[in-house]
């Protein structure tokens, strides 16, 4: 672990490496990038980059839905740091894929067409020079986990590229099925086949290794690394084909409805369906909680901080009985139509609704153990909790009494008088910001705001008054409305966000920035998420974005947030 003392108050960016930009990349953020990133923000005095999961994902491209709780995604690797590619090598590519003129958002397709094909033709070169002993050593040194990994992304191979193990060919979609099925084709190519496995083990190495050479330069400067560890996996996934004694595999963790979340008709009568199994935290328990001790302590040696995605899981989940392949069938159907589907499950809360004073007594001691769980695999790394949505009364006074750091999106922070609280009555102990990656940047949701209110909509008036109530502008009274975004607005926003007494407060790129983009809409599945890329490469900051930037740090400064202070 790091020498560096506690993060104490900071503030930090939330600065997704997709969204990232720099000369000469392959049309996508990478560790080069990061690194990039953090001489900026240690330039201006920003205590931590947050970032968003970087696990290998599947093709939906969602960081919340890894087909491996420890793998990390080669689309960020920095293929000049690869042995065997040559600086010519990724101009030629970037020339023939027309990717270097992709300028608004991530191409997935083309960058991991593009990106397999120079990893394919290095890992060849590898071979045929004999291989490295340092790369041996990083197999044997991952164990289980890898050997799972690789076979699985063989398997995916076999089964022409379907991710989902459930749809897999009958010969191989069991466990015992596909350790028959690799040991029939060890006997016919086992070069072949070691070979193929071999080379998802060989992305593995370097990943790891450029992502903890990404921490020692973030040492180095002094910035530190937040990173995120999702509720759960996915159920197309190593984890639960090889490892299925730790989930249900008929329950799938979610979010229950929500009317914030109009483009979605599903998640507005139903809730969100994210398709994660749900844990058998009895058995995890008996283990001594070993899966989660792994996938903790393998991102320990990049992160110095972790956000633990949706925390609330860990005392209670939002539950459906059904797979989301199924989502469209049961959006029609009735509560009692969707019973009669499922032998009388509906979603819920799982193992047991808040209903009593009895469950919420359990559910609270279920999540403290599962949570202290977690913290002793986390070390010295700070554990922050993402507690939003429908969340109990006893979760939060729990977890600052844990010393966990908890959000306040600081316009929902509403008294029962009405008014919003102010920032210097926050804990101590929690994470103040204005956005997450599910939600419109604070420009577009004011905006969006206004015009509602101008429409008569009391709904997003008193949203707007809250905003503005928390920056110290003006609240509009009846007849006048409120103005548009303007520089003066942001700023004042921003300096009461770094004036609060949280520990932590939080912005997002995109809020720096100006952009009116939305990184993620929850409940929608499309190229509208995680694809977001800012305009400009860090080599060439604009001087409009490098003036934000100055003011940002001048506001650090004058709140006692600024790196070092």
């Amino acid at each position: 672990m790091s020498d560096m003392v506690s993060a104490g108050r900071s503030a930090g960016v939330l600065f997704p490496v997709f969204s990232m930009r720099r000369k000469n990349d392959l049309g996508i953020g990478d560790t080069r990038a990061v690194k990039q990133c953090l001489d900026w923000f240690a330039a201006h005095g920003v205590g931590f980059l947050q970032l968003l999961p970087i696990n290998v994902t599947g093709s939906d491209r969602s960081p919340y839905s890894a087909i491996s709780s420890v793998a990390l995604d080669p689309l960020y690797l920095d293929l000049e740091q690869i042995k065997g590619v040559g600086r010519a090598t990724i101009r030629r590519a970037r020339e023939a894929s027309g990717i270097a003129h992709i300028a608004a958002s991530v191409d997935y397709a083309t960058v991991w067409k593009v990106k397999s094909e120079i990893l394919s033709m290095a890992f060849g070169k590898f071979c045929k020079s004999g291989g490295d002993e340092g790369f041996e050593r990083f197999k044997r040194s991952q164990g289980k986990w890898l050997k799972q990994y690789c076979l699985y992304r063989w398997l995916i191979d076999e089964a022409g590229g379907e991710e989902d193990w459930s749809l897999w060919p009958e010969a191989f979609n069991t466990q015992e099925g596909a350790y028959r099925y690799e040991a029939k084709r060890l006997r016919k190519d086992r070069a072949e086949v070691r070979t193929a496995q071999n080379y998802y083990a060989w992305e593995q190495w370097h990943a790891f290794a450029q992502w903890e050479g990404v921490r020692a330069h973030a040492d180095r400067v002094g910035v530190r690394l937040m990173g995120d560890v999702p509720i759960g996996v996915s159920y197309a996934s190593a984890d639960v084909f090889f490892e299925p004694e730790w989930f249900h595999l008929d329950l799938f963790g979610g979010a229950p409805p929500e009317t914030e979340f109009k483009a979605d008709a599903f998640t507005t009568k139903w809730g969100q369906n994210w398709g994660v199994p749900v844990y058998r935290w009895d058995v995890i328990e008996k283990s001594d909680y070993a899966w989660w001790r792994r996938r903790i302590g393998a991102l320990s040696s990049i992160f110095h901080q972790f956000r633990i995605d949706h925390i609330l899981g860990f005392y209670r989940i939002y539950s459906f009985p059904w797979h989301p392949r199924r989502n469209a069938e049961f959006l029609p159907l009735s509560l009692e139509e969707a019973a009669r589907e499922t032998g009388g499950r509906l979603p819920g809360f799982f193992p047991r609704e808040d209903d009593t004073m009895v469950h919420k007594a359990l559910n609270l001691l279920d999540g403290d153990k599962y949570i202290r769980a977690v913290r002793e695999a986390a070390g010295d790394a700070e554990v922050i909790g993402e507690d939003l949505g429908t969340v109990p009364d006893y979760v939060r006074p729990h977890l600052l009494e844990s010393g966990i750091a908890g959000f306040k999106i600081c316009h929902w922070e509403v008294g029962a008088d009405g008014n919003v609280i102010d920032g210097s009555a926050y804990p101590e102990c929690s994470f103040a910001c204005y956005t997450t990656h599910d939600m419109a940047p604070i420009r577009s949701q004011w905006e969006d705001y206004r015009v509602a209110a101008e429409a008569g909509d009391r709904v997003a008036e008193a949203k707007l008054k809250a905003i503005s109530q928390f920056a110290g502008l003006p609240v509009m009274r009846k007849g006048k409305a409120y103005p548009a975004f303007s520089h003066k607005t942001k700023h004042a926003l921003l300096d009461a966000l770094m004036g609060c007494r949280s520990r932590y407060a939080g912005v997002m790129i995109n809020g720096v920035g100006d952009s009116p983009m939305q990184i993620n809409f929850p409940g929608t599945v499309g190229d509208q998420n995680w694809t977001y890329r800012v305009s400009w490469e860090f080599e060439h900051i604009p001087r409009w974005m490098e003036k934000e930037m100055v003011t940002f740090e001048q506001m650090l400064r004058k709140h006692d947030r600024w790196r070092g202070a």
